[in-house]
């Protein structure tokens, strides 16, 4: 695994946009994706990265859009190992942690599924015993699963966080008869996922899916079931009534958490410098985290 990380990339042309962990050049006929190893919590970009993470991230995402390949089409054209003639002077920023994508025009709505009660919906839950609109038996507890998974979409932000919104509300924005198909598809990938995942040991508590459209064709795009746009949890030590252990950044904003508490930081950026025990401890529960999932090493 690489020792230091890769934080911005500097590839001929600007960036069509620099995300919170991916840069997205636009090469003409495709779109060139870089997973970088910027981690972000609070919505603020660390000072420093997670060697290795980008690598896991674009990885774990290759495998499960060809896992799905029978149920949904996927905007991968390829995954970067060796990069195309034009690209190859800038191959160590982008071997592995790159794919060629094609364009799609993007559904301006995070599908977000929940099959557990943890995060934001928790919080929601304890206020309107409802998530999004949808209405949820009482007396549940923190983390736990849900009589069946729920489709709870937000809008996509720019900057800042997602605003959570009824399913009616993102009528509104994309189309109902889009955000149905949307919904059932997010449900399936869902419930494909975390059917596997919970064999090989991990709970996928939820996850944030993103679609496109190319003509009429619906594509599933961005990332899709990694450790940044899902929440993981390790299935043995997995007990309702309590936060969990997970194999995502949550490492990282309990740390941060501390810091807000003893008045050291205010979640403003820019984001602090991470100790390196937090950021061995956090690429350590990235890679096994795609160990685990996929088998490989």
């Amino acid at each position: 695994m690489p020792t230091e990380a890769l934080m911005e990339t500097v590839i001929p042309g600007p960036p069509l946009r620099r995300g919170k962990v991916r840069d997205v050049y636009d090469l003409g006929d495709y779109l060139l994706l870089v997973a970088t190893d910027r981690i972000s919590a609070y919505d603020v970009v660390m000072a420093n990265g997670i060697p290795g993470k980008g690598e896991m991230l674009t990885r774990m995402s290759k495998f499960w859009f060809d896992g799905f390949a029978d149920t949904v089409p996927n905007h991968v054209e390829s995954l970067i190992e060796e990069a195309p003639p034009e690209l190859r002077p800038y191959a160590s920023q982008l071997r592995g942690r790159a794919m060629l994508c094609r364009k799609l025009k993007m559904v301006p709505i995070e599908c977000v599924v929940r099959g557990y009660l943890a995060g934001s919906g928790w919080r929601d839950y304890q206020e309107t015993q409802s998530i999004c609109g949808v209405p949820l038996p009482a007396g549940l507890k923190q983390c736990e699963q849900l009589p069946k998974p729920i489709f709870t979409p937000a809008t996509k932000a720019e900057e800042g966080h997602d605003e959570n919104i009824t399913f009616e509300q993102a009528c509104e924005i994309a189309g109902e008869k889009l955000m149905q198909k949307l919904r059932d598809l997010s449900l399936q990938v869902y419930q494909q996922g975390a059917e596997y995942a919970r064999k090989r040991g991990i709970i996928i508590a939820d996850t944030k899916l993103e679609w496109g459209l190319d003509g009429k064709e619906i594509v599933l795009a961005d990332e899709v079931l990694t450790p940044d746009s899902s929440r993981f949890w390790p299935a043995g030590r997995y007990e309702p009534g309590r936060d969990q252990e997970s194999f995502d950044k949550q490492y990282v904003r309990n740390y941060l958490t501390e810091l807000v508490s003893r008045g050291e930081w205010d979640k403003k950026p820019p984001g602090p410098e991470l100790p390196a025990e937090i950021v061995a401890n956090t690429a350590s529960k990235y890679r096994q985290a795609y160990r685990q999932l996929t088998g490989l090493a």
